[in-house]
């Protein structure tokens, strides 16, 4: 009888393993960092939900990027995830005066790339000036 129990409890535990191994992985969903720059990105492709703190009125977005220590965001206002380990965006300032377009590229599970394909330069504020960044900047997801 405790050889049957033993056994039915191992049973049940390789099935809770096999569920959990099945669940979806979403590696679009999530907080990255670039510890260079001190920039991060916050986002959810999947469910588009994001919201952006202090400024609410722009409703649920796909994420956005942005600099420690500042209210200043580029949102990402589109996202198409066009295969498991890529997704396109439409990024634009959050006064609408410039935009881009952007790859996000999966390294791997911890490492994504960042890559400027064409528009307006990508720079955020630093010290009261504008800190253009490079076209292909590498994160790190926390």
């Amino acid at each position: 009888m405790i050889k049957k129990s033993i056994l039915c409890f191992f049973v049940w535990l390789s099935a809770c393993v096999l569920v959990r191994a099945e669940e979806p992985q979403q590696p679009f969903k999530g907080y990255l960092f670039n510890s260079d720059y001190n920039v991060y990105i916050r986002m959810n492709l999947y469910d588009q939900d994001i919201i952006v703190p202090g400024q609410e009125l722009f409703g649920q977005v796909p994420g956005y990027l942005s600099r420690e220590t500042t209210n200043y965001c580029w949102l990402f206002v589109a996202a198409d995830i066009t295969n498991p380990k890529s997704a396109k965006l439409l990024v634009s300032n959050d006064y609408g005066s410039e935009d881009f377009t952007a790859k996000l590229t999966m390294q791997d599970d911890s490492t994504f790339v960042f890559q400027h394909l064409e528009g307006s330069a990508l720079k955020v504020p630093k010290n009261g000036k504008w800190l253009k960044l490079p076209n292909t900047l590498t994160f790190k997801k926390k």
